[in-house]
């Protein structure tokens, strides 16, 4: 009779540690998440040159350093010069102003497969 007592007090025991462990606020990991947030900040209205005239060359090489690659020219005779470029796996035509450096169209022309 002794040993029955003493093993249900030991599992009486037992059970109430890991009652308290599992109600304690440290039993509980919080939450893993992963917050990566890449924002390239280039779209319609993106002033590339602070607002001043840019050449035709001055388009490409502003295009290329916010992040397009492959930069062609399409036309450059007017008050918009227009590109096509390649972004990722996406290819665009861009059209740039040229009195002030500002992307005024950007339009998804095809992906690469």
């Amino acid at each position: 009779m002794n040993l029955i007592k003493m093993m249900l007090r030991s599992s009486l025991v037992s059970f109430v540690l890991v009652l308290a462990l599992v109600a304690s606020p440290m039993a509980v990991p919080p939450d893993a998440s992963a917050q990566t947030n890449i924002n390239i900040n280039i779209g319609v209205g993106s002033s590339l040159d602070r607002g001043r005239g840019i050449t035709c060359r001055q388009g490409e090489r502003l295009l290329r350093n916010r992040g397009f690659r492959d930069v062609r020219r399409v036309d450059c005779r007017g008050r918009f010069f227009i590109y096509r470029a390649w972004r990722g796996n996406t290819r665009f035509e861009i059209a740039v102003r040229q009195r002030d450096g500002r992307i005024v169209d950007m339009e998804r022309i095809g992906r690469r497969r």
